[in-house]
């Protein structure tokens, strides 16, 4: 067996970073951690710290610094943003295990894929925050970025069983959370406790909420995105209560290939640290025999507003698009539109009328009326995204407010262009 794996560990205190260190302790023989970082929680950390012995450790603000060099001299202690870049810079790090809740895992993170580091990513809003970026800069140093969000670690693995070109469509499970089988008219009586009380998984507080509301699957949407270089219609959710179903790839020839192991973030957390190898996993195995019926349900876009929400950002953010939408209305010039000129707004609508339709130039009388009074579970979803000049520009432009209609139906994707006056 080769050396020990170098590891830089990002969030070492949170949910993730916990089971991590739980993973590093089994198998010491694979993984070294050579650097770490966490937040305030120094209660957690010291004895971290103390158990494995990192060359440079980062906490957030000065004074836990000071703290940890009291406690424990001869460690080299940082803290704040340049901190964590330092920790994850470590020299001897041959892989950066990211669970840094939130946007602060950015920095660190890019600065790593710079390097050629390898990245297991845990912490989905680098992605999403700027996944085109971090996704480029991996490219060109050559370093490879592994999921461990469960699903992405779950689409990874069936991924491997066939060509890209072969793939049909990516397809996030979902627990559904709490509140999947809560009446809709007791949603204003929701209690802190009651979003906290996730059936499955037991997380930190910030992901447990998201989980409750699944925002955080609006952003695994947006990660997958990037991840696999996949477009937004190809990208699907479904309800799966049981979360033993971790994700699923749907393939041209109609197969479908789907990760299922136990409910335990060891598990992704193993597969990214030791990839492409497989090795024997220090925790209990999922009994197929004693799991009975699995489900699976559509999204109830009503109950996870957010969900298509998350499909509208990854338009708008989508700039080559929305340039070339802008100019197939008729707007600027088709070969180059300066987006710095415009403001963006989303007007979301739900339920609106699929028949609508294109007639010439504009949309037929009744667009506005079709869309009023639906039921926001009836199968078609429209997010119109507008733009407009901003004030004191000079170029001459229409008096006109340009929109572009994403109409998410279904499985898939109906896109429409529309025309309205200013």
């Amino acid at each position: 067996m080769s050396a020990p794996r170098g590891v830089a560990l990002l969030g070492a205190t949170g949910s993730i970073g916990r089971s991590a260190l739980s993973v590093f302790e089994a198998l010491p023989e694979r993984f070294r951690v050579v650097s770490m970082s966490a937040g305030s929680n120094l209660d957690a950390l010291l004895p971290a710290i103390a158990r494995f012995r990192p060359a440079v450790v980062s906490v957030k603000e000065r004074e836990a610094a000071d703290r940890v060099r009291r406690e424990l001299p001869g460690v080299r202690v940082g803290f704040g943003e340049r901190g964590m870049i330092d920790v994850a810079t470590h020299p001897e790090a041959e892989v950066v295990l990211g669970a840094v809740v939130g946007a602060a895992g950015l920095p660190p993170a890019y600065e790593a894929v710079k390097l050629g580091k390898t990245l297991a990513l845990a912490n989905k809003e680098v992605l999403v925050v700027a996944g085109e970026a971090v996704t480029t800069a991996a490219a060109a140093s050559g370093a490879a970025i592994l999921p461990v969000d469960s699903e992405h670690c779950a689409l990874h693995q069936a991924l491997r069983c066939g060509r890209p070109e072969e793939v049909d469509r990516l397809v996030l499970t979902a627990s559904g959370g709490p509140f999947r089988k809560r009446p809709l008219e007791t949603f204003d009586a929701i209690t802190i406790e009651d979003a906290l009380a996730h059936p499955t998984w037991k997380m930190g507080p910030k992901i447990t909420i998201d989980s409750a509301t699944m925002m955080n699957k609006g952003l695994e949407v947006i990660e997958a995105r990037w991840l696999f270089d996949v477009p937004p219609e190809r990208i699907g959710v479904v309800i799966h209560p049981q979360s033993i179903v971790h994700s699923f790839v749907e393939w041209i020839d109609g197969s479908v290939i789907a990760q299922i192991s136990p409910n335990d973030m060891r598990f992704p957390i193993l597969y990214a640290l030791t990839y492409p190898e497989r090795v024997p996993a220090p925790m209990p195995k999922l009994d197929l025999a004693s799991l009975g019926t699995l489900q699976l349900e559509p999204l109830d876009t009503r109950r996870y507003p957010a969900v298509p929400l998350a499909y509208a950002a990854l338009l708008v953010g989508n700039a080559m698009l929305l340039e070339a939408s802008l100019a197939f209305l008729g707007f600027g010039d088709p070969n180059r539109i300066n987006l710095g000129d415009y403001a963006l707004h989303a007007d979301f609508r739900m339920g609106c009328d699929p028949t609508l339709t294109f007639s010439g130039d504009s949309l037929f009388a009744g667009a506005t009326a079709g869309c009023t009074g639906k039921d926001l579970n009836s199968g078609y979803e429209q997010i119109f995204i507008g733009a407009y000049r901003t004030p004191g520009n000079q170029t001459p432009e229409p008096e006109t407010l340009a929109l572009l209609g994403l109409a998410i139906a279904g499985a898939g994707f109906a896109r429409r262009a529309v025309r309205r006056q200013h």
